[in-house]
């Protein structure tokens, strides 16, 4: 029987012995009539119940005999009273309770409860995240799973529903369909709705039909459960944080403890289940017995080592997709007439509707790839709806690493290998330097200390920028960006974080971590710091402090109010205002507007100015000079000069003919972050300022005095982007101007396309390469290959110039070769089932919550 069903029954029995207990009351108060009405009602009642149990149950089911039992009673009672029989209340309690006892315990024991369960995919290819469940489901005897898939709607450009799409022809044969149209929810009422969509109207490339999201869904069922249709290496996007389900469900499937952590705040911890992914089950049960491959790809497959080849939305969206299409050429290019080698390309389902409605202008390009791939027979074009499959006939993945393939494949034990998308040749002499030497600078001058991408700290003696291995900073992880900087301050090395929780304070080579309270899961805790004599500050992005760490007495202090000031959400996009001193302050300023905090390093009391300029709509740059500021605009192209103490305002914007500034990573022409930094001139005898670019195309002098701006010709040949993709960068580079050198003509120039670093006077135009140097060899040396990554990518390896594509088809890998069984220990922290069990678990653990 249905537990809606039993439900009623047994809620009616609840009525049933109150209405004994107002029985009892009227005899006892001689209203004989409401009595015998009573009686009358309970034996319908009775009769109710009893047609009801006869057609769920069956004609003669075990409980009729106790129910007509009742009927009797209540009968001979209504008679006793209508011919004035002497009766007590308290008897006809006792026997009307004693009867009823025999009707209610049949039905708790006797009345086995089926539940109903309906699980309600939209696309085929996300059918595994529930596949394992619906198995668990389908084969217990006490429960009714159905599989009702429901339609969905691509939509277009401007966000309105466009072509309805419909995927039910597209599941394994021996799953049973339902049409959504012969399943109506409103009258069925089932005891659990399985989901994984969780965007409702908040999915800007598809939606499921709207008769389906969460907030209709929850009207006819007491249990709504979502179940993510991804799995990940042990991070989860912003995106992902709260969604509109997730007000609606009644719980979230996690896939372990740690992922708790990545949701909203706001959601109750009990709507948590972390058991694990059902999407892991599949792959794990699949890939210990592989499937035949179709018929067309045996001879594709036939002797060769199968690369899967991932493009997914994230890497199309993530950055400029010309980017994207130019790697799709080089991965292309790199498989080309190799006989050892099948390529088999898989797009993300989606991947040609979010062309058609986020980047049009690019569709035309993806499908001449897509054709070229087919024209050359360049590998296996993979468009079938079951993704497991093709992972378990796969020997390696390649492509991005923010996919839920990526985890998939982690789970499985078959070797990632994650590309860049901007890199699109392979690395020539010296491409190295674009991916080894990108330091942080220190704002005293003091660069004896660099902290590489892998986790390592490295050392120039001389502090002459020539470095040599110095020592592991024993993260356990090759990646992850945990440190992004070294401060030598008296006789200890402090190593600031970027992504980690926690400053190393290094003495001869002895590491002590002053941890901080974990407030994030997420990357991103700071994006810079800031030291003096006595504190080092770190500044926040997605930790909700700002950091005061005290030098001397290593107490650690947290700042509220400055990481919401400084890092907000504009235009669909995390920006960061500017941080200055000026005096004993920080100056921190907001990214969207004319408004400042002014932080005293000392006693930590803050004031908050407004420049009142009316162009100055956020500063993302401040440069002190004397009582002055000078404000670099985020927003627009207006340089402005504020005197904080008296509030006079000076703004400049007559910038040189050809200025522009070029969005990185879009390449299209904006007004946002047009100058990086100033250094100060006197030349002739004229106080000028010089601004470097900074998404700006050129170097811009500004007389102050005539407030004439003109293209300022530096002696250094630059251009705004690096020569390939090893040499990322968002911008040309432009002055290092370090504390001591405030104000005067000598500075330094860091040309990031290039990444050389130079000495010059502003002046003369004098100037000098201060030589960045690592050996090869040593680097080479202590490079670590297949590796646990981070927190949020278990193991895997990177694509660079040390390890290029090639180098992972010829065997020549640089650094640790792929170890199988450390990949599966290492994944196995961020999926609570590794035994491929999940269905069943959560199958078992919602058949008792309800």
């Amino acid at each position: 029987m249905r537990k809606m069903y039993k439900k009623r029954i047994t809620d009616f029995i609840r009525l049933m012995e109150q209405a004994h207990f107002e029985i009892k009351k009227a005899i006892e108060e001689e209203n004989i009539d409401a009595a015998m009405d009573l009686l009358g009602q309970c034996q319908e009642g009775a009769v109710g119940l009893g047609n009801l149990i006869e057609k769920e149950e069956g004609e003669g089911f075990v409980t009729i005999p106790f129910l007509q039992s009742y009927c009797e009673l209540t009968y001979e009672i209504y008679e006793a009273l209508c011919h004035n029989e002497e009766v007590t209340g308290n008897r006809v309690y006792k026997k009307l309770k004693k009867s009823l006892i025999q009707v209610e315990n049949s039905v708790r024991n006797d009345i086995k409860v089926q539940l109903e369960i309906v699980f309600l995919p939209y696309k085929a290819s996300m059918w595994d995240s529930l596949e394992s469940v619906w198995r668990a489901a389908d084969t217990d005897p006490e429960c009714e799973a159905y599989v009702v898939p429901i339609p969905y709607y691509e939509r277009n450009a401007d966000g309105t529903l466009g072509t309805l799409h419909y995927e039910g022809d597209d599941f394994p044969e021996d799953v049973p369909v339902i049409s959504y149209d012969t399943y109506p929810l409103k009258e069925r009422r089932p005891d659990i709705i399985y989901i994984h969509n969780p965007y409702d109207q908040g999915n800007y490339v598809t939606s499921v039909d709207p008769r389906f999201y969460s907030s209709e869904l929850k009207k006819y069922t007491d249990c709504l459960v979502y179940i993510p249709y991804y799995v990940t290496s042990g991070g989860m996007s912003e995106g992902q944080a709260m969604c509109e389900a997730y007000f609606h469900v009644d719980y979230i499937v996690v896939q372990s403890q740690k992922l708790m952590k990545f949701f909203d705040p706001s959601i109750p911890e009990e709507k948590f289940l972390p058991l694990g992914s059902p999407k892991f089950d599949r792959t794990i049960q699949m890939c210990l017995n592989p499937p035949e491959p179709p018929k067309e790809w045996k001879e594709r497959l036939k002797g060769r080592t199968v690369y899967f080849y991932n493009t997914s939305i994230n890497g199309m969206l993530g950055g400029n997709p010309e980017n994207f299409l130019k790697k799709m050429e080089y991965v292309f290019d790199c498989f080309k007439g190799r006989e050892d080698a099948c390529l088999l390309w898989r797009p993300h389902p989606l991947l040609e509707s979010t062309f058609d409605s986020m980047r049009p202008e690019y569709r035309p390009w993806y499908d001449r790839l897509k054709k070229r791939f087919a024209d050359e027979n360049l590998g296996i074009y993979d468009d079938t709806p079951d993704i497991t499959s093709t992972i378990a006939l796969s020997d390696v993945y390649i492509g991005d690493s923010a996919t839920s393939v990526t985890s998939l494949f982690g789970m499985a034990g078959k070797p990632l290998f994650i590309l860049n998308n901007l890199i699109h040749s392979l690395p020539e002499k010296d491409d190295w330097r674009g991916e080894k030497i990108n330091p942080a600078f220190d704002m005293w001058g003091n660069d004896r200390f660099q902290v590489t991408r892998n986790n390592q700290l490295w050392f120039s003696e001389n502090n002459d920028y020539h470095y040599k291995f110095y020592m592991d900073l024993q993260t356990g992880y090759s990646g992850g960006n945990y440190y992004a900087r070294a401060v030598e301050i008296k006789d200890k090395i402090y190593v600031l974080p970027g992504n980690a929780q926690n400053i190393l304070v290094i003495k001869n080579k002895q590491i002590k971590k002053i941890h901080f309270k974990t407030q994030i899961m997420r990357q991103g805790a700071f994006y810079s710091s800031w030291y003096h004599d006595k504190y080092i500050f770190l500044l926040p992005y997605q930790y909700p402090l700002l950091l005061r760490f005290n030098i001397q007495t290593e107490e650690l202090q947290g700042i509220e109010g400055i990481q919401p000031f400084l890092v907000r959400q504009i235009a669909g996009e995390k920006r960061i205002g500017g941080v200055g001193l000026y005096g004993n302050e920080l100056v921190f300023s907001s990214p969207e507007d004319n408004e400042f905090i002014f932080l005293d390093m000392d006693t930590l009391l803050a004031r908050g100015l407004c420049s009142n300029s009316k162009s100055n709509l956020g500063t993302h740059g401040i440069v002190a000079d004397g009582d002055d500021l000078w404000l670099l605009p985020l927003n627009g192209l207006t340089i402005t000069c504020w005197n904080p103490k008296t509030g006079e305002i000076q703004e400049y914007d007559n910038l040189p003919e050809g200025f522009k500034s070029i969005k990185w990573p879009y390449e299209v022409e904006c007004e946002e972050r047009p100058f990086g930094n100033i250094a100060f001139s006197r030349e002739g005898g004229k106080e000028k300022i010089v601004l470097s670019p900074y998404w700006g195309n050129m170097y811009v002098t500004l007389d102050r005095e005539t407030k004439e701006m003109e293209k300022w010709e530096t002696p250094i040949p630059f251009v705004n982007r690096g020569r390939n993709g090893y040499f990322n960068t968002s911008g040309m580079g432009g002055f290092f101007v370090t504390y001591p050198q405030m104000g005067k003509a000598d500075c330094r120039i860091w040309y990031l396309p290039e990444r050389r670093l130079y000495e010059i006077n502003i002046d003369t135009k004098e100037y000098k390469e201060v030589p960045i140097e690592f050996d090869y060899q040593e680097l080479k040396e202590h490079e670590l290959g297949f590796m646990e990554d981070s927190e949020w990518l278990q193991y895997c390896l990177h694509e660079d110039a040390f390890n290029s594509l090639q180098d992972l088809l010829d065997g020549t890998i640089t650094g640790c070769s792929f170890d199988r069984e450390r990949q599966v220990k290492a994944f196995s922290k961020v999926n609570a089932s590794t035994d491929g069990r999940c269905g069943e678990k959560i199958h078992r653990s919602l058949c008792r919550k309800i």
